[in-house]
């Protein structure tokens, strides 16, 4: 039986404009019914409307900083013990930190409406390079949930 093609990190090929993994796997996410040129398009435009406005940063590094700005550390997973659920804090593998954020991110900037999607994602990722805006509010609601929860940490096996 042939091993199927999964879009692994080792199988996956640098943006064209950045030679960047980060930014493919971004546009990957970002894409809609498998229409990759169109994503592309978008985040590109996007990253031209953040040069603009941040001048002092390249916007790559601007985009970079906004994912690792947005990158939960702490997570709370429902444990049950004994009948009852506990709302558990636990790390959060690198992994899945880039895929929230990533999520979390398109979740804001698709919510925003009135303008196109390159501007939503440009003011969205220059909010969350400053630490504020939507996906950053969901991240601090994320953290809060954990901080409350810390007396179930000892679940957490």
């Amino acid at each position: 039986m042939a091993k199927k093609f999964t879009a692994s990190v080792k199988q996956l090929k640098p943006d064209a404009r950045y030679s960047s993994k980060l930014v493919q796997k971004f546009i990957n996410s970002m894409m809609w019914q498998g229409k990759k040129s169109v994503a592309t398009k978008i985040f590109y435009d996007a990253m031209d409307i953040v040069a603009k406005r941040v001048k002092e940063v390249a916007p790559l590094e601007v985009f970079e900083t906004a994912i690792n700005n947005i990158k939960p550390h702490l997570e709370v997973r429902s444990k049950r013990v004994g009948g009852a659920s506990y709302q558990v804090p636990m790390p959060v593998n690198p992994r899945r930190q880039q895929s929230l954020a990533f999520r979390w991110i398109l979740a804001s900037s698709r919510g925003k409406k009135g303008k196109a999607m390159c501007e939503r994602l440009a003011s969205e990722v220059i909010d969350a390079y400053n630490k504020q805006g939507g996906a950053m509010t969901t991240r601090e609601n994320i953290h809060k949930m954990a901080e409350a929860n810390k007396a179930f940490a000892h679940f957490a096996w």
